[in-house]
């Protein structure tokens, strides 16, 4: 099988880190060779934070060059438009709808950028975005935004959802399976 790229984007303590540790369990559960590269920025300070997760027969680096990623998965809308030329053509864009002001922001000293989600499909990215900070706090938690991404990036996925679950269940401690659970049915869902 050729290698499949994953970007998985956002901004530190969104849980990036989980959900590339589900990726990479769910694809060594199905057999395939998997590398995951961790790339912090100031991730501790709400910095940008990037993780790649490479999955095939044959993986032999873990970086994800521009215009290679098949699949973005972005926990927030401005790191989604700042990642958007490493998606490949045909690749698909999965995103929250979260804005999170940055620091030049937050100072004044600059704007959140209008409209992204029709800024990025007018650049010819097939966009699926939602809420999913609404879904989550509807699961039982603001933090499961990540596991609702899960849950809508694996609708374009042959697995199952019991392979999603059986993955999911490896990486979450048990105190926070079910809220989990249900935050990826409803990402699946929604």
């Amino acid at each position: 099988m050729e290698t499949k790229n994953i970007m998985i984007v956002g901004v530190g303590g969104q849980g990036t880190l989980l959900a590339s540790k589900m990726l990479g369990q769910l694809f060594l559960m199905k057999g395939f060779d998997v590398k995951v590269s961790e790339v912090h920025g100031m991730s501790q300070r709400g910095g940008s934070v990037v993780t790649y997760v490479r999955y095939g027969d044959d993986v032999a680096s873990p970086l994800i060059e521009k215009g290679e990623a098949d699949y973005i998965v972005s926990f927030e809308l401005l790191e989604a438009a700042r990642w958007l030329p490493f998606l490949k053509k045909g690749g698909k864009l999965v995103t929250n709808t979260q804005q999170m002001n940055p620091m030049p922001v937050i100072t004044g000293a600059a704007q959140y950028p209008e409209n992204l989600v029709e800024k990025m499909r007018a650049q010819g990215a097939d966009v699926d975005a939602m809420d999913c900070l609404d879904v989550a706090e509807k699961a039982g938690s603001a933090k499961a935004v990540n596991i609702v991404l899960m849950g809508r990036l694996s609708r374009y996925f042959d697995f199952s959802a019991e392979d999603w679950l059986q993955a999911l269940e490896a990486v979450v401690p048990e105190k926070f399976l079910e809220m989990n659970r249900e935050a990826f049915r409803m990402g699946r869902a929604e």
